[in-house]
């Protein structure tokens, strides 16, 4: 059985997380894994001060601290327990028939993810790490991205179930494979899509979009294609604010404008901008 996984860290985007998730479940029909992932970097299960005290009339402080640093990290753990604990009665509150589960492990994010990736059918994750601002971007979140072939849904600091949704088309075989993704899983069924191109042959680029929006009529989507113009993250922000568009959709690391822009520093700028999720397709 494969799994909608919710990352549940503390941070702003907690709340957030647990809603689109809960939604995502019931898109998908699949039971949601709420985990937390205790950084061990941050709480280490053993921990060596040998080096920051020295011996003798001092020893004893070395023993307190190691002894205060193991109720820290027991602490968080806890902690951690009743936020998944909450995470739970908010989904399940919100979508009573979703089948939750919550899992907790002591290590890195990344590694536990690619652990789980064989379950995942999708991975929810907020944009802000729990010590960092609003439009700041969580210290694992690109790692995630760039690790992880499954899907994954990046949401802000509130979420609300979309209606319509901006699918950032290039005419790639990453974006034409991202579009089979969309086209084939009940995910976005219901939504309505616009599918854009930014480019400036604004002749090839519709003839590309019409064969796009086919693959997705033909299953039933409601489709409006558009061509915009320009650099490419101020066009599609100006596409999605006019259009009220709640949701973006795009594959992941293509080869075009779109894959220039979204390779390195610039996924996180796009994702440190944007006002809304962004599901990433691989």
């Amino acid at each position: 059985m494969k799994y909608v996984i919710a990352c549940i860290d503390g941070s702003k985007a907690t709340l957030a997380v647990c809603d689109a998730s809960g939604w995502a479940a019931m898109q998908l029909n699949a039971p949601v894994t709420l985990l937390h992932v205790l950084d061990k970097s941050l709480y280490p299960t053993q921990l060596d001060l040998s080096g920051n005290i020295g011996l003798g009339t001092r020893e004893h402080l070395l023993d307190e601290m190691v002894i205060l640093e193991g109720r820290r990290s027991k602490l968080a753990l806890e902690q951690g327990k009743f936020m998944l604990e909450d995470a739970k009665k908010r989904v399940v509150g919100q979508q009573p028939t979703a089948l939750v589960e919550t899992l907790q492990r002591h290590g890195d994010l990344v590694e536990t993810l690619l652990e789980q990736e064989p379950k995942a059918r999708l991975v929810v994750l907020g944009r802000q790490g729990e010590q960092h601002q609003e439009h700041a971007i969580g210290s694992h979140l690109e790692s995630v991205i760039r690790t992880l072939k499954q899907p994954i849904l990046v949401v802000m600091a509130e979420f609300t179930a979309p209606k319509r949704f901006i699918f950032a088309y290039d005419g790639s075989a990453t974006a034409k494979k991202a579009l089979n993704q969309v086209a084939t899983s009940p995910m976005l069924k219901g939504l309505e899509c616009h599918l854009v191109m930014v480019s400036d042959n604004e002749s090839q680029a519709t003839t590309e979009l019409a064969a796009a929006a086919d693959s997705l009529s033909n299953v039933d989507f409601s489709v409006i294609t558009a061509v915009c113009k320009g650099e490419v993250q101020a066009a599609l922000e100006a596409y999605q604010v006019a259009n009220q568009i709640d949701l973006m959709v795009m594959g992941a690391y293509g080869h075009s404008r779109i894959r220039e822009f979204f390779v390195g520093s610039n996924t996180t700028k796009m994702i440190s901008k944007s006002r809304i999720p962004l599901l990433l397709l691989r």
